[in-house]
């Protein structure tokens, strides 16, 4: 396959019973928009049998790729990893349940195009575009957690936890060698990051639907949260994020056609 315009990223755990109709939405529509346009399924240590299903799917459609991570690692170092082995110019994750449409890339790919290195899909920055809201409580729990990066990284966005953001390819490379959180913050590590080496980010409103099958802890994880905010600030305060990572390791042959 020559070397694609777009990469989509898509994390994968446990994800048997809605990843084929992912993968069916986003080729179909990147079918119709006549895209040259790969697809990454990045299979976090899944304990069902998402791996199998996707290698099936990728041996009939050449657009999709599988890469295996080395048994469950997280959602930050599973975006990383796919990011990473991606091809494309423009790179976009995107959550296994498509919350946000794949339709709405255009949205975030035309910001870069037109000069961002990080578009930021919102869901809140044109609330009316949700199809079916948070529940309360999660809404709160996402002000609190808005308020909190103000106070401790200083990056200011209506929303910085939505599975859907692209990059250009030379910004994607130089944020994703230095990311570090492996879970549930890694997002807004990434933007600090994004803001630190002087790369332009955008927030774009999205359409976006509440999945209840979210695998998100809001107490658990959001502690944990609270605490890899706390370490991206000790980072940068240690110089840690001057040095550029290595990629993540993938499984041996990780990455099948």
């Amino acid at each position: 396959m020559d070397k694609p315009t777009y990469s989509i990223v898509i994390p994968a755990y446990n994800e048997h019973l809605r990843i084929t109709a992912t993968l069916d939405k986003i080729l179909a529509w990147t079918a119709e928009q006549r895209w040259s346009v790969e697809i990454l399924v990045v299979n976090d240590g899944s304990r069902d049998n998402t791996a199998d299903i996707v290698r099936e799917y990728a041996a009939a459609h050449p657009q999709v790729r599988i890469i295996e991570n080395p048994g469950n690692r997280g959602k930050g170092y599973t975006v990383r990893n796919g990011m990473l082995n991606a091809r494309g110019d423009m790179l976009l994750f995107s959550d296994a349940d498509l919350s946000s449409p794949i339709s709405e890339a255009p949205k975030l790919f035309d910001a870069l195009a037109a000069g961002a290195d990080v578009a930021v899909g919102s869901r809140w920055l044109q609330s009316d575009l949700q199809t079916e809201r948070q529940p309360v409580y999660r809404q709160l729990f996402g002000r609190i957690f808005n308020l909190f990066l103000q106070i401790v990284l200083g990056i200011r966005y209506k929303d910085t936890q939505c599975g859907f953001k692209a990059f250009r390819r030379d910004a994607a490379e130089a944020l994703f060698r230095r990311q570090r959180i492996d879970r549930w913050a890694f997002d807004a590590e990434l933007l600090f990051l994004a803001r630190r080496f002087g790369f332009k980010s955008v927030e774009i409103g999205v359409a976006w639907a509440h999945d209840d099958r979210t695998k998100m802890s809001y107490f658990r994880d959001g502690m944990r949260m609270v605490w890899e905010i706390l370490t991206v600030r000790w980072h940068a305060i240690t110089g840690k994020y001057d040095r550029p990572l290595p990629a993540p390791v993938s499984e041996p042959a990780g990455i099948v056609r």
